[in-house]
């Protein structure tokens, strides 16, 4: 890298280890909340040369389209700070196009086309991203129910490419139908594989997008649009360094040439027959070290059109090891080395994907290590029976780390057992729970459309007032505070 000469540092760099922070060996896959994937070393490199010098944003972004255009075949291509801010972007360009003062007003909509049909089944909470522009969710079940849908207020309609399984129209015929009414396109297909010629594009899609940190082991923080090349550009101009809505969502000229050096990579530089088997050996590795443990069984189970990996399924007798899934994921999670391994009901799915050399040997002995004599451990105490009735009518109060709110619930309890009605300010739902001894455990969600919110009550009863804290993400937490009615 080329030091700065304009201005001049003296502090040492920091790392995980000055912050405290332990690092992860991940054997559980791309997720975001993981980091994502581990960086090609071609697009740190392509992210250190870029730091070095100053061009203007819209130069680069145009070199950068016409590059992809001829890697990939798509009309263009377009480099985002990751696939949800593409969602984003593309709903705004099929709303309000390039009309500057359309741009300007989102995600006020007035006089604009601003709903985008999609399909119930296959819903996530990352449709989020086209309500943040604006758009309007019009969710569908069948073909009848889309062409119904249709009207001159259909902007765009959004399909969810990592859910194919589960779709109730083929991703296809839904392209068709669009196609029929004018209606763009757009296939969310953030983990899977970009690769030539483009599957979606070839039916017909007029954009598709991928995540930037999966497959592509690009930046975390960037995201790809390949399509046409008049959306893709409508998209750009509706995010930074331009004005809108999606101004917010700025990727940076590192970012947009380390990912561009991702997918010269997938297409041009790896050999993805070489990784296979490479993930296949981390995956024997593993599978010899356990399989020969009492009660264990492993299976090899291959992958659909995302997250396109081998999979190590191992499931086991917990009355045997004495050690539940859950249990045995907390404390590889928690131990020494830290290890992430996808928890399942029946037990735990290795994803080989992010594993680097050497790291699936610690992963078997780690897993041999606590899956072995667990008898010699004292069983887990039997959970105390209730000792009050929370039944009845409650409010509650909950102090946020910032700022407040009041729900109620109206509960029955059987036994342990607890279930009943519970409401906030927006919604209602149905909630669940246990209580042993004085203690509480209780679970509520409250759906809004395809994502909504999860309540989990942990407290203590005493007489007519629950009491006890709630976690908010992994690192923060809700008092709260429940008064019978």
């Amino acid at each position: 890298m080329t030091p700065c000469t304009s201005t001049r540092t003296t502090n040492p760099v920091p790392t995980y280890k000055s912050l405290g922070v332990r690092p992860i060996i991940n054997a559980g896959g791309t997720y975001t909340f993981m980091s994502g994937s581990r960086l090609l070393d071609v697009s740190a490199q392509a992210m250190v040369e870029a730091s070095n010098g100053y061009v203007e944003i819209d130069e680069l972004m145009e070199a950068v389209g016409r590059r992809l255009a001829e890697l990939t075949g798509a009309e263009w291509g377009y480099i985002t700070n990751c696939c949800t801010s593409a969602i984003n972007q593309v709903a705004a360009a099929c709303i309000a196009g390039t009309d500057p003062e359309k741009i300007a007003r989102l995600p006020d909509t007035a006089g604009m086309p601003d709903e985008v049909i999609t399909l119930r089944k296959t819903r996530t909470g990352f449709d989020h991203a086209i309500r943040m522009a604006g758009g309007r969710m019009i969710p569908v079940d069948n073909e009848a129910d889309m062409r119904a849908a249709m009207n001159e207020r259909t902007a765009m309609v959004f399909i969810v490419g990592d859910s194919e399984a589960n779709a109730t129209i083929p991703t296809d015929r839904m392209i068709a139908i669009a196609h029929e009414y004018g209606v763009p396109c757009l296939v969310d297909a953030a983990a899977q594989r970009p690769d030539v010629p483009n599957r979606y594009l070839a039916m017909g899609a007029d954009v598709v997008c991928y995540s930037g940190g999966k497959c592509l082991r690009g930046p975390q923080s960037s995201g790809l649009v390949l399509g046409r090349k008049d959306l893709v550009l409508a998209a750009y101009m509706n995010a930074a360094p331009h004005g809108g809505e999606g101004r917010t969502m700025k990727v940076g000229k590192e970012e947009i040439m380390a990912l561009l050096a991702a997918v010269e990579a997938w297409l041009l530089g790896r050999d993805h027959v070489a990784e296979w088997r490479m993930w296949e050996g981390y995956l024997a590795t593993i599978r010899e070290a356990v399989e020969g443990l009492p009660s264990v069984q492993t299976e090899i189970e291959h992958p659909g059109i995302a997250n396109v990996t081998p999979y190590l399924r191992i499931t086991w007798d917990p009355q045997v090891l004495h050690v539940t899934p859950a249990e045995l994921h907390g404390e590889l999670l928690s131990g020494e080395p830290r290890i992430l391994i996808n928890l399942r009901e029946d037990g735990l799915l290795v994803n080989p994907y992010m594993l680097e050399d050497g790291e699936a040997a610690i992963v078997a002995r780690r897993l041999v290590e606590l899956m072995s004599n667990r008898h010699a451990r004292e069983p887990a105490p039997a959970p105390a029976a209730p000792a009050v009735d929370v039944s009845g009518a409650w409010t509650i109060h909950l102090r946020f780390t910032r700022g407040e709110s009041r729900h109620s619930m109206t509960l029955e309890q059987d036994g342990a057992r607890v279930s009943g009605t519970y409401r906030s300010q927006y919604g209602w739902g149905q909630i669940e729970g246990s209580v042993a001894g004085n203690k509480v455990d209780l679970r509520v969600s409250i759906p809004y459309e395809a994502s909504g919110t999860s309540y989990h009550y942990v407290g203590t009863v005493e007489g007519d007032t629950l009491s006890g804290t709630m976690p908010m993400g992994r690192m923060w937490q809700a008092e709260w505070v429940a008064r019978r009615v």
